[in-house]
């Protein structure tokens, strides 16, 4: 069984991500930490029920890391994207039982990969591209011990829904539940592909990230 852990808001630097979440959902994210040998860092906003928000950019500090940035920070494509306004690009799942799932799914649940951030450790598995289905389909995260959400103050702000559209919506839930996903998105076709996050203010005002 998984569930949400993250939605992830991609942006070219966490000053121009904390502004941006900042005017949209009427509260600041707090400073999370680096992500050594990744190349990025990140900001987090709580949002209530073991889920949050994260705001990740490229890490000027450390150089590129082998592998690429994660989420497909250095594709070509996002950084032009990214250029307009920080955007919605990926969300992650957590699961207790990572080696059973990526055991069950064979090469498609792809390599898992150890992280650390201060004391935090997880394990995360990210699907190989061109199957993750432009990010519709989550990496999958196991936490050592407590999450990254156990300490993060609530902001108020609640993830409502979130959405994936997709020309083959039929695919996108099968990969969903072949994960123990089928509950977590609402998935609906689309001639574009396209990730939605329906949150609710402080303030009770409805608010949509997306991808695009």
């Amino acid at each position: 069984m998984a569930e949400i852990d993250h939605i992830v808001l991609g942006a070219r630097t966490l000053e121009e991500g904390a502004a941006f979440i900042e005017q949209h959902l009427g509260v600041k994210p707090r400073a999370g930490g680096r992500h050594e040998g990744f190349g990025t860092h990140n900001m987090l906003l709580g949002l209530g029920r073991g889920t949050y928000l994260e705001v990740i950019a490229p890490d000027p500090s450390q150089p590129d890391p082998q592998h690429g940035r994660l989420f497909d920070l250095d594709d070509p494509a996002v950084k032009v994207m990214l250029e307009a306004e920080p955007r919605l690009i990926a969300w992650v799942a957590r699961t207790p039982v990572l080696d059973a799932v990526v055991a069950r799914l064979g090469p498609r649940a792809g390599e898992v990969r150890e992280m650390s951030r201060g004391d935090l450790s997880w394990r995360m598995a990210f699907p190989p591209q061109r199957q993750d289905m432009d990010n519709l389909i989550p990496a999958l995260i196991e936490w050592k011990g407590e999450g990254a959400s156990s300490r993060i103050p609530d902001s108020h702000v609640r993830l409502l829904a979130l959405e994936a559209e997709h020309p083959d919506a039929e695919a996108v839930k099968g990969s969903l539940a072949e994960r123990g996903l089928e509950e977590a998105v609402r998935v609906r076709r689309s001639p574009h592909i396209r990730l939605v996050a329906r949150l609710r203010r402080a303030d009770g005002q409805e608010v949509a990230l997306s991808s695009g």
